[in-house]
C-alpha cells in the first residue's frame, strides 16, 4: 500500500501538503465544515501548487480531503457580507484573489489527480473539474450547487464542465443544482473510475505511482498537447506533434527506454 510518510507539512491550520516519491499531495483537512475553504487556506493552496509546479522533486499532484468531503467550495459563511459589497469589489475579489487558484492549476504541465473522498459542490466541484483526472470514491456525492443560492459558476464551472461532459447535460446539471451519485458521474465522464471508499487512496496512488516513474518530459509534453489540441484543428495539432516529437526523440529519456526495453528492466528517467 502506498501512502504519504511521515513529514507531512502543514501549509496552513487546514491544508496539508506532503511529498513522497515524486507524488506530491495536497489535503483539504477541514472536515468539520466539509473541507470548505477560507481565504487563509486558498492562498496556502496557491503556493502549494506553486512548490509542485516548480520542484523536480514532485512529478504528479493528488489533491483530495479529509473526512466525509472533497470539499464544498467557499465557505458560505462570508457570503452575507459579501452580498453587501460593491460590483467593482466583488468583480476584484473573483479575478484578483479567488482566480488565483485555478489559473495556477492552468500553468502546471505536471499531472494533477482528485481523489474525490466524499461531497464535491460548488466551487469545491469546479476545482475537481480542473484537474486532469478524477478517481471518486463510491459513496462521494457531486453537485453545482450555485442556482439553488442565485449565483453563477464563479470558478470555471460553466467553462469546465461542458468541455467535460457535454453542454445540454452540464446545463442540466448547472440550473437543477441536483446531486448525482459516483455511478453516475462515472456513466456521464465526469469522474474516470469509481472506486470503494476504502480502497480510493490506494488505487489513486497506484496510479500516481506509475505516472511519476514515467518519462516526466514525455508525461507533460502529452500533456500540454490535449490541452493545446483541444482549441485547434487536425493540421495544427499534427504540426505541433511533429515539432514535441524531436524533443522526445532527441532525449535522453527515450535512449534510456529503449536500453531498459533491450535489457529487460525497468528504465530510470531523468526528465531530459
Amino acid at each position: 500500500m502506498w501512502s504519504p510518510k511521515s513529514g507531512t507539512a502543514s501549509m496552513s491550520e487546514h491544508l496539508r501538503f506532503d511529498i513522497n516519491e515524486k507524488v506530491a499531495t495536497i489535503r483539504i483537512d477541514r472536515p468539520e465544515k466539509l473541507n470548505a475553504f477560507t481565504d487563509d487556506m486558498l492562498l496556502a493552496w496557491v503556493d502549494a501548487l506553486e512548490e509542485c509546479r516548480s520542484s523536480d522533486a514532485v512529478n504528479v499532484i493528488v489533491i483530495t480531503g479529509t473526512g466525509g468531503a472533497f470539499t464544498t467550495g467557499g465557505d458560505t459563511t462570508g457570503f452575507a457580507k459579501s452580498a453587501a459589497s460593491t460590483s467593482a469589489g466583488i468583480r476584484h475579489r473573483l479575478t484578483d484573489f479567488i482566480h488565483r487558484l485555478p489559473l495556477k492549476l492552468d500553468e502546471i504541465d505536471k499531472p494533477v489527480i482528485a481523489a474525490l473522498n466524499g461531497i464535491a459542490t460548488g466551487g469545491g466541484l469546479d476545482i475537481a473539474l480542473m484537474c486532469d483526472m478524477r478517481y471518486a470514491a463510491q459513496s462521494a456525492r457531486f453537485a453545482e450547487t450555485y442556482a439553488s443560492l442565485a449565483l453563477i459558476p464563479g470558478l470555471g464551472g460553466a467553462y469546465l464542465l461542458p468541455r467535460l461532459i457535454g453542454t445540454p447535460r452540464a446545463r442540466e446539471l448547472l440550473w437543477s443544482a441536483d446531486f448525482i451519485d459516483a455511478q453516475e458521474a462515472e456513466r456521464i465522464g465526469l469522474v474516470n473510475r469509481v472506486y470503494p471508499d476504502d480502497e480510493l487512496m490506494d488505487r489513486t496512488y497506484e496510479y500516481a505511482g506509475r505516472i511519476a516513474n514515467a518519462s516526466p518530459l514525455a508525461i507533460r509534453l502529452i500533456k500540454r498537447m490535449t490541452r493545446q489540441d483541444a482549441h485547434t484543428d487536425l493540421r495544427a495539432a499534427l504540426d505541433l506533434a511533429a515539432s514535441n516529437m524531436s524533443v522526445v526523440r532527441g532525449g535522453e529519456d527515450h535512449d534510456e527506454a529503449l536500453r531498459a526495453l533491450k535489457e529487460r528492466r525497468p528504465p530510470q528517467f531523468k526528465g531530459k
